[in-house]
């Protein structure tokens, strides 16, 4: 061997030696790519070291498994199952079809089933149904747990899964299993139809005493309420009735504007709170209902922005909550764009009331309570047996005499 080859063969072991020493003495150690230099963490190396595990078991699935690999479905499924294993029904990875489903329905409209779903004690239970909807025609009723959809399996923390799942072409079939505490298990098989969600209805009842029911917070909703809200002023109302009752929550934005038109500007609505202690506080942006009589209707579906309204409501004694006690879910979270049409819902903070509070997993009491009996769930829904609704109507005359 040339000296001039021996001295190129003792550099680079050389380098390599002191790039391995440089590590292990302090934090960093360099690689030098074709493209340039790459600088890499020891703690970035050690968990890209914890990670190899997946690509052991890719090799050895290449290897063995005598069956056809779809990459991109093994892919999803280590990413799926990173997400799962928070045990958090909130964070997700949606792939491009679950996430083109999830924004349609954000958007006030998808074909499905007409339900609405939350993640209990890692169990999925109905806490509304839509009128006129698939599902009211099949019996399905809120409190009732989905256990499975099309014969598969689903649970709490595969919440995403089973909305997924049920939603589909309009037209087609989907088959769900279903446990009601005085039924036992029950199946029912749901031809599926476009759902397009008013989220906001309105009214005048008995003259003077204005009403609103919000089904959701999608993007239109705190534009849709003060269209009505305004128009229901117009019309000379003297106290207000919004109803949240199965209203599972939606966007944090839309929640703000809509709890401003009842508290004064500047005031805090919600603030919410990251893993870094870093505070992001909402303010009332101001509105022309403040001082309104008003009473909020709550029960177990009311959930998330929902929460979030009730709760700043209470706080300020702007209104008097009737009803039972809320869902219980005090976290936020975020979408991020992970490429491809894909995203990940991740919880990144926990919101609290004015008051300092958080909800989460314990809900907000009303100050009124009232129960819904069961045997008005199973009967076409009439407003004037409903005990909830009448006790907010009588309160809300009180208070205008």
């Amino acid at each position: 061997m040339s000296d001039r080859k021996k001295f190129i063969k003792w550099t680079i072991i050389i380098v390599l030696l002191t790039n391995l020493a440089t590590f292990f003495i302090t934090t960093t150690f360099s690689l030098y790519m074709p493209n340039g230099k790459v600088v890499i963490n020891r703690q970035e190396y050690n968990n890209i070291m914890k990670f190899q595990k997946l690509f052991q078991v890719r090799n050895t699935l290449y290897k063995y498994y005598d069956g056809k690999i779809n990459e991109n479905s093994l892919l999803e499924g280590a990413v799926k199952g990173m997400t799962s294993a928070l045990n958090d029904p909130y964070t997700v990875f949606m792939n491009k079809k679950e996430f083109e489903e999830f924004s349609s329905q954000t958007e006030g409209n998808y074909s499905g089933v007409g339900l609405q779903v939350q993640a209990k004690d890692n169990k999925i239970i109905v806490v509304d149904v839509f009128e006129n909807s698939p599902s009211k025609k099949a019996g399905i009723l809120p409190e009732d747990e989905i256990q499975k959809v099309n014969d598969k399996d689903v649970s709490g923390k595969e919440l995403e899964k089973a909305v997924t799942l049920m939603k589909g072409e309009e037209g087609t079939k989907v088959k769900i299993t279903l446990y009601r505490k005085d039924k036992g298990n029950y199946t029912v098989n749901i031809k599926r139809q476009k759902i397009d969600l008013v989220t906001v209805k309105s009214e005048i009842i008995e003259g003077n005493i204005g009403y609103i029911q919000i089904y959701m917070f999608d993007e239109n909703t705190s534009k849709n309420f003060k269209n009505k809200l305004n128009e229901l002023q117009s019309k000379g109302i003297k106290s207000l009735i919004v109803d949240l009752r199965g209203n599972p929550g939606g966007l944090l934005d839309e929640c703000v504007d809509m709890v401003s038109n009842f508290v004064p500007k500047g005031k805090l609505v919600v603030s919410t709170i990251d893993k870094y202690k870093n505070e992001k506080k909402y303010k009332s942006k101001g509105g022309n209902a403040i001082g309104i009589p008003l009473i909020v209707l709550t029960n177990e579906g009311t959930a998330s922005a929902s929460e979030i309204f009730a709760g700043a409501l209470k706080d300020y004694n702007a209104a008097t909550l009737v009803g039972k006690k809320t869902f219980g879910k005090g976290v936020v979270q975020t979408i991020l764009d992970t490429g491809d049409g894909t995203a990940l819902k991740v919880t990144v903070s926990k919101y609290y009331t004015p008051s300092g509070k958080n909800i989460h997993k314990k809900g907000i009491e009303p100050d009124v309570q009232i129960d819904y009996p069961k045997e008005l769930l199973i009967k076409t829904y009439d407003r004037k047996e409903d005990p909830q609704f009448n006790k907010a109507l009588q309160l809300a005359k009180d208070k205008i005499k």
